[in-house]
């Protein structure tokens, strides 16, 4: 199931710039080892859950696994053959705003190698260029 917000209070939003480092959630809070971002990027609901299927795959029965990111952002899209003007598109997806330090995976109950290929192996499935962190370390 795709991750989307229950509610909102507004329907379109602005779309936002990335730039700087994320301050926020750039440390490995909940497991021992994380994904972290290295580049800004907006990351859909779509591309979340390829790589969580991907994580829980491997982790099913040992592991556990927290999501760091939620897609919050509305993205529209006007529909085909629509002609400019009349206003904003409709909501197409939703998209998690991703600044470079961010941690987007944390997984835990596993050794470190297995753990650095299954994550490695996500994110594989974002268009952020990522890296796997553990928690003692200090970057």
């Amino acid at each position: 199931m795709l991750l989307t917000p229950k509610r909102w209070k507004y329907r379109k939003q602005f779309r936002t710039h990335l730039k700087g480092k994320s301050t926020r959630g750039s440390v490995v809070a909940f497991g021992e080892y994380g994904l972290k971002a290295t580049t800004s990027e907006m990351i859909t609901n779509k591309q979340i859950e390829a790589a969580r299927k991907v994580i829980v795959r491997h982790t099913r029965k040992v592991g556990q696994l927290w999501i760091r990111i939620f897609p919050d952002k509305p993205i529209t899209r006007k529909g085909l053959e629509m002609p400019m003007g009349s206003g904003k598109g409709d909501v197409d997806i939703y998209a998690a705003p991703v600044r470079k330090g961010r941690i987007l995976f944390e997984v835990s109950g596993l050794s470190e190698e297995a753990a650095q290929q299954i994550l490695t192996s996500a994110g594989k499935k974002l268009p952020v260029g990522v890296r796997v962190v553990a928690k003692w370390e200090v970057k």
